[in-house]
């Protein structure tokens, strides 16, 4: 099965306990962290395909505070800006929900740390690490992977016709995913140079874009056909 039949509908997940009677997740939770810098179809895809083929109660898309592996790289749009787009995204998709816990934490985001408040908010949860096969191949290099796959389950998104190999010692279940060539670099390039938006963001996340002003996006954007 693939979990309940009627959705669930969860606040925002947080690193402070749940307090007695709140809603809990189910057994299997999927942990999908990312920059979300924007949140884009792409995201989305990924987060319902991998919580149907894995059967998972609830996928929670995990804004990163601070990403260690791209700070320096370019300006970081902030952190609850970034949830807030997230939030959007997943307003009324079933089973995905948006994740502050990294954000009330502060400082820089380590997949290992989260895994662990999961791991205590959840108590005999099974929890899923989503990663794209770029992440993947670079695993090595992150802090305390040895700590993320002893607390989790490697899934490894995969496309078709690009096959992932990852070394021995590292345990993990390959999903496949419709390829969708949308990167949040060039969309945030679209904002800038008036390029079509239309079907590579959603509706609701475009608003809160605009509203905010981010990307340098226009008002007027949501005035048209976004074009």
């Amino acid at each position: 099965m693939v979990g309940p039949a009627t959705p669930l509908r969860l606040p925002l997940v947080s690193s402070s306990a749940p307090t007695e009677g709140a809603p809990r997740f189910g057994a299997r939770i999927g942990l999908f962290g990312g920059t979300f810098d924007p949140p884009h179809v792409g995201h989305l895809v990924t987060a319902v395909n991998v919580r149907h083929a894995l059967h998972l109660d609830v996928v929670i898309l995990m804004v990163n505070n601070v990403p260690w592996q791209k700070e320096g790289s370019r300006q970081i749009t902030p952190a609850e800006d970034r949830l807030a787009m997230v939030a959007a995204a997943v307003e009324d998709v079933p089973r995905l929900v948006p994740g502050r816990t990294e954000i009330d934490y502060g400082g820089h985001s380590f997949t290992a740390d989260t895994l662990q408040t999961l791991a205590e908010e959840h108590p005999g949860a099974e929890l899923f690490t989503i990663v794209g096969d770029d992440a993947a191949a670079g695993l090595h290099t992150w802090t305390r992977y040895d700590e993320v796959v002893e607390q989790s389950r490697l899934v490894v998104v995969d496309r078709p016709g690009g096959p992932v190999e990852l070394s021995d010692d590292v345990e993990w279940i390959r999903v496949e995913v419709p390829r969708l060539e949308v990167s949040s670099t060039d969309l945030r390039a679209r904002f800038v140079d008036g390029r079509p938006l239309d079907y590579l963001v959603t509706e609701p996340v475009l608003d809160v874009i605009v509203q905010r002003g981010l990307y340098g996006a226009r008002r007027d954007l949501t005035e048209t056909d976004h074009s």
